[in-house]
């Protein structure tokens, strides 16, 4: 990578995650902007971190920005939407696994893209840039356009793009347009950062060998393939790989790990880690946020983990 500079682009929402007794916990979360949060604390003065993503002008957007500032996020890619403010989404567990209920008609991050300028000058010196399958999935077609092409301009300039497909069907309008827009986007990818359950939905891969082959065949050179508490299988720097996730004791909540993970696997990249040790930090970031209620772990715990970088 160019240099130590990670830029995030997606939604971020308010979180309404069970913390026992009947009791909820009020914070901000969002795939890409946990990804990013977490890279921020493990990080830390290492690399600048900043978050590309559209709030209202209301006192809840206010909380989020002044948050992310000092959390050690760069909020000058955060726009300003005077009409709209952010989405809310409410966690429900079962045991320890996850469902979510959203409020999301009223995003502002669904016009992120709608100013190419603006978010060509946000992504514009980034080393890394991180999106996911979100981010594309709450955009409208021509606000993929500009973003994929500014992506493209990005990646021609040095960048190397990290993409987490990230699958939700209801945002979507179709199977058809799910896979007509996360190949539009293998494009311009170089790391991607798959779940085995998605891809197997979406391209019936009967296993997480086959989701590699396939985005090393549309030419990702970098495929990390997640599978939940199973084998992790990669491809890097030409070669594959394989790394089984240590067990994780005490399990609260699973929202946010594929996240997590993505956080880990970054960071250690960035630090100029080989792929395999990456995965294992990524399997160590997850079980941080495996171990906490909600999509974000305690700051402390995450920051613990910087002396693995």
């Amino acid at each position: 990578m160019r240099h130590q500079s990670v830029v995030a682009i997606g939604e971020a929402m308010l979180e309404i995650a069970p913390v026992g007794g009947g009791l909820y916990a009020r914070a901000f979360a969002g795939d890409t902007f946990n990804t990013a949060w977490h890279m921020a604390q493990v990080l830390g003065s290492r690399a600048s971190v900043s978050y590309v993503t559209r709030v209202g002008q209301d006192k809840l957007s206010d909380a989020f920005v002044q948050e992310l500032a000092a959390d050690g996020i760069d909020i000058a890619g955060v726009s300003r939407d005077p009409d709209r403010t952010m989405g809310l989404y409410l966690i429900e567990l079962d045991g320890v696994e996850r469902s979510f209920h959203y409020w999301r008609s009223a995003s502002a991050a669904k016009g992120l893209a709608d100013d190419s300028a603006v978010l060509e000058k946000a992504v514009g010196q980034a080393g890394l840039i991180h999106l996911s399958g979100i981010t594309l999935a709450i955009l409208s077609p021509p606000a993929r356009r500009v973003l994929f092409d500014v992506l493209a301009r990005a990646r021609t300039a040095g960048a190397v793009i990290a993409f987490d497909p990230n699958i939700r069907p209801r945002l979507w309008s179709s199977t058809a347009e799910i896979r007509q827009t996360v190949s539009a986007m293998m494009a311009v990818t170089d790391i991607a950062l798959p779940s085995f359950d998605d891809e197997a939905t979406q391209w019936g891969d009967a296993a997480p060998d086959r989701t590699l082959a396939r985005y090393a065949e549309v030419g990702v050179g970098e495929v990390v393939v997640k599978d939940g508490v199973r084998v992790v299988v990669f491809r890097a720097d030409g070669q594959n790989g394989a790394v089984v996730p240590p067990p994780v004791a005490h399990v609260k909540d699973t929202t946010g790990a594929g996240d997590a993970f993505n956080a880990g696997y970054l960071a250690a990249r960035l630090a100029g880690h080989p792929a395999q040790q990456a995965v294992v930090m990524g399997h160590k970031m997850a079980a941080v946020v495996l171990g906490s209620f909600g999509a974000r772990a305690d700051k402390g715990r995450v920051k613990a983990l910087a002396r693995l970088l």
